[in-house]
């Protein structure tokens, strides 16, 4: 997608595409996202261009009516199904972007309503990329939180995996947390890591990264090898962790022991490379952008 933000001070939404979004969920159907054309938009309490893709102007909206605005054989799906549905469509990096985008960018709009530093209230600057205080005249840019996840291997190569204290019944993944103020991603990494099982890492490695708008952040990967393998979990946000073989981990899935990271995040790409023996830089999101 191109962001076009030469457009945004000229667009005319009523002339665009729209991807609708309401609460988090978007509306598709079973071929995709379902876009409502020019001309076709419900009444909507909020509107953002998107940019473009495949030669269409996109904008996200979020209908006034939810459930009388979605398309004919459209229903609502959670972002989550979304990027899931994506991943086995041959558009479906397109698809993730455009959805991933319009709920990051709706949620964003939903939170600031009102001017941080006054309490006035704000309104939709720049076809919806900006907010401005009526009273101040402060400006405001969506919101990413940068966090880290990182793939964690011993000296036998197994993968460290945990299940988090909010995570749904028997459902492991690599580590993650908030890089928090001040620090550098790769301290992030080295804190996160020690804060959950207690252990220290080396060869801290970059593979990619994902936008993860829950509600606005952005996971950025990587790799690192232990340099000890007895855990010392903080019981708060890590319930368990164990140390996984290749050989172990299908088997650990088939006997229902463990479920592993949903298909669509970058922690299931980061564990199917695991498996694979594929040691990075992660294919995918941003390579196709700038070849770098």
């Amino acid at each position: 997608m191109d962001r076009a933000a030469h457009l945004r001070e000229t667009i005319d939404p009523a002339a665009c595409h729209a991807v609708i979004v309401h609460r988090g969920s978007v509306a598709v159907t079973d071929s995709g996202l379902a876009l409502v054309p020019p001309g076709a938009h419900p009444d909507a309490s909020s509107v953002v261009f998107l940019g473009t893709a495949h030669d269409q102007h996109l904008v996200t909206i979020v209908p006034d009516e939810p459930d009388s605005a979605l398309p004919s054989h459209a229903r609502w799906a959670p972002l989550r199904d979304v990027l899931m549905q994506a991943s086995a469509l041959e558009k479906g990096s397109l698809e993730a972007e455009l959805a991933t985008t319009a709920v990051a960018i709706t949620t964003w709009h939903d939170t600031h309503g009102h001017c941080p530093r006054c309490g006035s209230p704000t309104q939709p600057r720049q076809a919806g990329w900006t907010r401005q205080c009526a009273s101040c005249e402060r400006e405001l840019y969506p919101r990413t939180d940068p966090a880290m996840i990182v793939a964690i291997t011993d000296d036998q190569d197994r993968l460290l995996l945990a299940h988090g204290a909010r995570f749904s019944r028997r459902r492991y993944s690599v580590l993650a947390g908030f890089v928090e103020p001040g620090e550098s991603l790769e301290h992030a990494v080295h804190r996160e890591v020690r804060e959950e099982v207690g252990i220290g890492v080396t060869d801290v490695t970059y593979l990619g990264s994902q936008p993860w708008p829950f509600p606005g952040s952005v996971m950025t990967a990587f790799k690192a090898r232990a340099i000890e393998t007895e855990l010392h979990l903080d019981k708060e946000e890590i319930l368990d962790a164990r140390w996984v073989s290749r050989d172990e981990l299908p088997e650990l899935i088939e006997a229902g022991e463990l479920v592993p990271p949903p298909v669509g995040s970058i922690a299931s790409r980061m564990v199917a490379m695991w498996l694979r023996g594929d040691g990075g830089p992660m294919p995918g999101w941003g390579n196709d952008v700038s070849g770098t």
